[in-house]
């Protein structure tokens, strides 16, 4: 279909069109977002084992994340996409490591810096494939959707050129039963430009001859819990929001979540935990 040809002709995910999403949709503004988070600000899938709880279930998340890369002390620890920097923040607080949390988004970006101050954490204000360094341990959530098929193995190669020879790598990303070279017209027209959604076959390409697979786990029924969680909070909260925002941005945004929620309890979509080792590194005890 000709919908298609844009994102098979041209690379909608370059350097230079990098900013789209963040001007567009990250940069709304922070009182937007953290109006309906949990108090870790984490705008991806939670993990509610045990709870029901949003706020419980997003930090129950965020220790699987680091046991499963086994987090120690004397770690450096790169969060590419740090969003506004919950999980920096919980690694640099509960673990004592260093954090290099990178974002494109200003807005982010700005909250986040006050969100870790005094703490172990530097962030960059670049692009993935501006980073440079080493560290012991990479984490990716919720960033991965934005690269685009075109540069999926670009960004795998820059994880692989950035960790330590016997680091850890965790990709946390929404994830389609399909490969495709563009994402819902919709979402990708109001919510979020250029997104796209990879698949199995996609990912797997990307890391050949770079990465093992360590563990591949399957969380997409708590992406519908979290939806459904955000929608409510959105909810209570639009008496406060309603004064910058007008009742077609309340619709569309009402649309946005419960649509996401029913593509994941259709179980049309999944969100995966992805551990990734190097060639030669020993098997990391990444599932308990």
């Amino acid at each position: 279909m000709l919908r298609h040809l844009p994102g098979i002709l041209f690379n909608l995910q370059s350097q230079a069109r990098s900013s789209i999403v963040a001007e567009q949709h990250y940069d709304l503004g922070n009182d937007l977002f953290l109006s309906f988070l949990d108090p870790c600000n984490q705008y991806s899938c939670a993990y509610f084992k045990d709870t029901d709880d949003l706020e419980q279930a997003q930090w129950s998340k965020l220790e699987l994340i680091c046991q499963k890369i086994r987090l120690a002390k004397t770690d450096s620890v790169l969060d590419i996409g740090c969003g506004w920097g919950g999980f920096a923040r919980y690694a640099a607080e509960r673990y004592g490591c260093k954090v290099t949390a990178a974002n494109i988004s200003k807005e982010q970006l700005r909250y986040a810096r006050d969100f870790c101050q005094n703490m172990p954490v530097d962030f960059l204000e670049c692009d993935y494939r501006d980073i440079r360094g080493a560290f012991d341990k990479i984490v990716s959530v919720g960033m991965y959707e934005h690269v685009g098929y075109k540069n999926y193995r670009v960004f795998m190669q820059v994880v692989h050129d950035c960790l330590a020879d016997d680091g850890i790598f965790l990709l946390q990303t929404i994830g389609d039963n399909e490969s495709r070279k563009s994402c819902d017209p919709w979402i990708t027209k109001y919510i979020f430009p250029n997104g796209m959604l990879p698949s199995v076959a996609q990912i797997s390409r990307a890391v050949e001859g770079l990465f093992v697979m360590e563990d591949w786990h399957n969380l997409g029924s708590h992406y519908d819990k979290t939806l459904m969680a955000w929608h409510q909070r959105f909810q209570n909260a639009w008496p406060e929001l309603e004064k910058r925002f007008d009742e077609r941005f309340k619709h569309m945004w009402e649309y946005y979540l419960l649509s996401c929620a029913g593509a994941f309890r259709a179980r049309s979509i999944q969100v995966w935990q992805i551990v990734f080792t190097k060639y030669g590194t020993p098997q990391p005890a990444c599932r308990g």
